[in-house]
């Protein structure tokens, strides 16, 4: 019986949410491609401090597509940025993730007036082996957040079809399943086959945040191992803002024009930040620092059972509130620590020149 009245809630809190009047939780195809269309092509200059970047472009209520897979070249420097400026009623969308939306999770439950987060996009937020992620168990158990939960593939090619300027992208998976009633996709007969094809809308952030292994002064960015979606977020976005491990040479980037994974017409602010990931990894520059990722969830974890902000507000003032810029956090990791990580990343093969 209970499982039975339980299975009756679920369909109607999932009907319910079906029939809602859809909208994009972001800007609408038409919305994005006036802006993108509009955006000057020229070849200029786009580097600026991560401070400049955030204030330029980051503001209430926007949508945050966030880059990376996981622990692998996420962003971090940018969230660090992003919790400093503040930015309250946020939507985050990404494909996987770990502690960039954490990150934003703990500066809302310290901060809500600086940091807020009103809804998620997402196919998996957690550490994979490490463990799944404290914060956002407590943000989901607490209602505090909306949730909209696609496969790690339905993410991707949402972020896809955003970038070929189509309004939605037809998938074979999600239908049938569970998956159905966690989404805000739709299944309908196929035009063409006269079979159930479920349709999901294409996801256009207001700012696309993405670390890579390297650009020139432009934005044509290269990305070695593998791509974690951040191609299709950056081409997604209406606006992008990426950190790379090196500014290069334009003429390098020209020498082999196939590495361009993010073409400069996708990019607005570029900011070479060394290390830019950590504690995650970087393909052919380090490895994840395995140590600190456990250590924050831990802290996380903590406050996520016992409802104590000590340890989370300490982690913030030390490693994010009083550092000025990314590379006051990485002093207080020390040389030491990031060596060991380059070292463990065992030199795997990237081309700069």
């Amino acid at each position: 019986m209970i499982n039975t009245v339980s299975s009756k809630i679920k369909n109607i809190s999932t009907l319910e949410y079906k029939e809602k009047k859809f909208e994009y939780w972001g800007p609408t195809p038409d919305e994005a491609r006036k802006i993108m269309v509009n955006k000057s092509h020229a070849l200029k200059d786009k580097r600026m401090s991560l401070k400049e970047a955030v204030s330029k472009y980051v503001k209430d209520g926007i949508n945050i597509g966030i880059g990376g897979f996981v622990n692998t070249r996420v962003p971090v420097a940018i969230i660090h940025e992003i919790i400093r400026h503040g930015a309250r009623d946020l939507t985050l969308s990404f494909q996987s993730n770990s502690i960039c939306p954490e990150l934003l999770a703990g500066a809302m439950i310290l901060d809500p007036d600086r940091i807020s987060i009103k809804r998620v996009e997402l196919a998996w937020w957690g550490y994979e082996i490490i463990g799944i992620a404290p914060l956002l168990r407590y943000l989901a158990t607490n209602g505090m957040i909306e949730m909209d939960d696609y496969t790690n593939y339905g993410m991707s090619v949402r972020f896809k079809a955003a970038a070929m300027g189509i309004p939605f992208i037809p998938v074979r998976d999600h239908g049938g399943s569970d998956m159905e009633l966690v989404n805000r996709g739709k299944m309908i007969e196929c035009p063409f086959t006269g079979k159930n094809i479920y349709l999901l809308p294409a996801c256009h952030p207001d700012v696309g945040i993405v670390h890579v292994t390297a650009a020139d002064m432009y934005g044509n960015a290269r990305i070695f191992g593998a791509h974690c979606t951040c191609p299709e977020i950056a081409m997604a976005a209406t606006y992008t803002i990426m950190t790379a491990e090196k500014i290069i040479s334009t003429e390098n980037i020209r020498t082999y024009p196939n590495l361009t994974e993010i073409p400069y017409p996708a990019v607005d602010a570029l900011t070479e930040q060394p290390f830019g990931a950590y504690p995650g990894a970087c393909y052919g520059n380090y490895w994840f620092d395995m140590d600190h990722l456990k250590m924050f969830r831990s802290i996380c974890e903590d406050f996520r059972k016992t409802g104590n902000k000590d340890s989370l507000k300490k982690y913030y003032d030390e490693y994010i509130f009083s550092c000025e810029t990314f590379d006051d956090f990485l002093e207080k990791i020390g040389y030491k620590n990031l060596k060991k990580l380059k070292d463990l990343d065992g030199g795997q093969p990237i081309i700069l020149t």
